[in-house]
């Protein structure tokens, strides 16, 4: 996706409506800055958005990240050995709009180092950075009133997830909640590759549709091959793929964006 002129909420509808138009889902990759170092970092997203992507999840590194892998988990442990800081990771991503890029940019960290700069200041610099919003796992919809409310103000997305274990009850909290899309995690546990999908994913995306109404689905946690992708596209609104690109990531800049273009969509 290219092009985008439109902020916060408004650039994530207008993604997810050139996707639609297109007869595809959106290819959000998610990618830590910091990893390998900073600069190598931001080479990578650059140079994911010039294979195509519609969008992306940005890590921001963080000492105890519950809902990581493996492989992320140590990737943002070296970033944060590296100095990557809360502000250094805004830093990286007004340099990214300077070179450029300008597809959708959602900011994903933990709740504790966003409270510690203080709500309203923290989601201001993120909109003064040029992002579009706020995924945070550790945030339940009935403790976010003042994040929701500090991205209300900035036109921003804050983005919720859902599990599989996630009763009716829970689906509508985070419908009645939900701005920009709901992130389905496709399993239970942590990120990281899977081989295969789990067999009932499709069932529990049709529970959330059935609450979710109009707002799209993202699906994450374990999509990482070109015949995973193949079959979300026909379930979802998008998709984010993480573990497989920062595995890449390690090796080079080459290497993630040959994995980038495996797995847009067809």
């Amino acid at each position: 996706m290219t092009g985008t002129i439109t902020h916060g909420l408004q650039a994530l509808a207008a993604m997810f409506a050139q996707a639609k138009e297109e007869g595809r889902s959106a290819f959000l990759p998610y990618f830590p800055i910091g990893y390998p170092d900073y600069d190598e970092s931001l080479a990578i997203i650059e140079s994911m958005a010039q294979a195509g992507v519609d969008g992306f999840e940005i890590g921001i590194p963080f000492s105890d990240p519950l809902a990581d892998g493996p492989v992320i988990q140590a990737a943002t442990q070296r970033a944060l050995e590296q100095g990557a800081t809360l502000r250094k990771c805004l830093a990286g991503v007004r340099e990214l709009r300077a070179r450029g890029v300008d597809q959708p940019m959602l900011l994903m960290g933990y709740v504790n180092p966003f409270m510690r700069y203080g709500i309203e200041a923290f989601v201001k610099d993120v909109r003064d950075a040029g992002a579009d919003g706020l995924i945070v796992p550790d945030l339940p919809p009935e403790e976010s009133a003042r994040f929701a409310e500090a991205c209300r103000n900035e036109g921003l997305a804050l983005v919720f997830l859902l599990a599989p274990t996630s009763s009716k009850e829970r689906i509508a909290l985070v419908a009645q909640h939900a701005t920009g899309f709901i992130y389905v995690v496709s399993l239970t546990g942590i990120t990281g590759e899977r081989k295969d999908l789990p067999p009932d994913l499709q069932d529990f995306i049709a529970r959330v549709r059935a609450q979710s109404g109009a707002t799209p689905l993202v699906l994450g946690f374990g999509i990482s091959q070109p015949e995973h992708v193949a079959l979300v596209s026909k379930l979802v609104d998008g998709y984010i793929v993480g573990s497989a690109l920062v595995r890449a990531g390690g090796e080079s800049v080459a290497a993630t964006r040959a994995l980038t273009e495996q797995l847009l969509p067809r």
